[in-house]
């Protein structure tokens, strides 16, 4: 075990490891403390240990800069919105972008209540204004007339998605499925892969841990597609676990933000490193020298 391969390939690129970036909106209202850079901060740290990346629809930084402070072209996670022609247009902009991969997010498709945050503004004295004005530039939208448009996408169907998928060259995954029947229409459908998504728990508090749905939808895919996983992973153990059951590929989000959030890119890069590390010695524990390697036969339920 003195060397062990952690390299994952995804839709014809590889990447050093199986943990990435998730999407999340927003980010340079995170990045106080380090250069304002959000998104781009974290595009450069994930060059660093050659991490995917996915953008936000909501992003704060466009995804010319992303790109280019990546070195490659990152994924673009879609908000399909209301509008079909919306949705087509930003697709087409992630392609034209150089993206390789379009995840569409199909588990925020209606508001939510978010009591934690209203009741916990009211005993907040601090002024967003002191460190941002609390409306992040969004690029994506860009040009884009939104007046009038619902920013989540509450008449989302099969047909959207199969329009979309024909509307690009790029590969099609949904992000956000949570069961194995609607694993079985994702390979029904024709998309390309999808991610076990339960929204970091932010679009309801109710459902079960992805890591818990994960083993009868890979069950239900049957390897006929790529199934990747986020919502909850902390630590190089909990990502072992889940490509034990047969993911590709772990996200993470908090984790990361927080890095950022403290310390800007060597934040995130530090997050990243520990994530790496901590994988690296579990496999080299279990005598796993690379992924191909993990099996189901290295866990089982408590």
């Amino acid at each position: 075990m003195s060397k062990v391969d952690t390299k994952v390939e995804l839709f014809g690129t590889t990447f050093n490891s199986p943990i990435f970036l998730c999407p999340i909106g927003g980010q340079v209202g995170f990045d106080i403390n380090g250069d304002g850079q959000g998104e781009v901060a974290a595009a450069a740290a994930a060059k660093v240990g050659n991490h995917l990346q996915i953008l936000s629809t909501h992003a704060s930084r466009s995804l010319k800069d992303v790109n280019a402070a990546r070195g490659q072209p990152v994924w673009f996670q879609l908000y399909a919105t209301s509008s079909f022609e919306i949705a087509k247009t930003l697709v087409k902009n992630a392609e034209n972008a150089g993206c390789p991969v379009v995840a569409i997010t199909v588990d925020r498709t209606a508001g939510r209540n978010q009591e934690t945050l209203y009741r916990l503004q009211k005993t907040d004295t601090r002024h967003c204004a002191d460190c941002h004005d609390n409306k992040p530039p969004r690029p994506s939208f860009e040009n884009i007339d939104t007046k009038g448009v619902n920013m989540l996408s509450p008449n989302l169907t099969w047909d959207t998605i199969r329009r979309l998928r024909d509307s690009t060259k790029m590969k099609v995954l949904l992000k956000g499925i949570v069961t194995a029947e609607d694993a079985k229409l994702c390979v029904q459908n024709g998309v390309d892969g999808f991610i076990v998504s339960n929204h970091g728990g932010r679009a309801e508090d109710t459902g079960r841990s992805t890591i818990d749905a994960l083993p009868e939808i890979l069950a239900a895919v049957n390897g006929k597609i790529p199934v990747l996983v986020d919502s909850g992973f902390r630590r190089g153990t909990d990502v072992l676990k889940a490509l034990a059951m047969g993911a590709k590929a772990c996200g993470i989000g908090r984790p990361y933000i927080w890095g950022l959030g403290a310390f800007g890119q060597k934040g995130v890069e530090r997050v990243l490193e520990i994530m790496r590390t901590e994988l690296e010695v579990d496999m080299a524990q279990c005598g796993m020298s690379s992924l191909s390697k993990i099996t189901p036969a290295l866990i089982r339920r408590a």
